[in-house]
């Protein structure tokens, strides 16, 4: 969803509130997609603070699909995202990034929703979901949910000490 600034930076102290639905049915990060189940819409207050200051409050929230890390299993997550900030155009791309200022979700005339959530998205972005504290994952032989099954898998960690014995039994095994 884009928001027209055009009439916003017109006039210095001018506020817009708005209440847009997010577009995005899917976020993908680090390579993988992520399908959004619920959102609710995004509400917004831009300000023009003057001197082509834009300042943007507001917020949402949404939920997302993870995977599990130990066993893959789908986990439900709830994001409550909160923004708050301020974007001055007077400035160049250069001078953003030294400041360490994104902005790529605004231009002059525009301002993508979709990319300011996502942004925000990113940065509550966990490391790490599971799906309970005590997941037991898949197993790395068969594959099996232990959660769910057992599986009769050699589970053994055999003796690093013998390896060197091991390797000559395996050079002299008949195929």
């Amino acid at each position: 969803m884009e928001i027209s600034l055009v009439k916003l930076l017109s006039q210095e102290g001018k506020t817009e509130s708005h209440h847009v639905p997010l577009e995005i049915s899917e976020v993908e990060i680090g390579g993988e997609t992520y399908p959004i189940l619920e959102s609710l819409p995004v509400d917004l207050t831009l300000t023009h603070e003057g001197n082509y200051v834009l300042h943007i409050t507001g917020g949402t929230k949404l939920k997302a699909e993870l995977a599990c890390a130990r066993c893959l299993c789908p986990v439900e997550k709830e994001f409550l995202l909160s923004f708050d900030r301020k974007i001055d155009f007077n400035l160049s791309e250069e001078e953003r990034e030294d400041l360490e200022e994104d902005s790529s979700f605004v231009d002059k005339d525009s301002l993508n929703v979709d990319a300011l959530v996502r942004n925000e998205l990113l940065v509550q972005w966990p490391i790490r979901v599971l799906c309970k504290d005590d997941c037991k994952g898949i197993c790395s032989r068969c594959g099996a949910n232990l959660n769910f099954q057992t599986c009769d898998c050699d589970t053994t960690v055999p003796d690093p000490r013998m390896a060197a014995i091991r390797d000559i039994f395996s050079k002299f095994k008949e195929v």
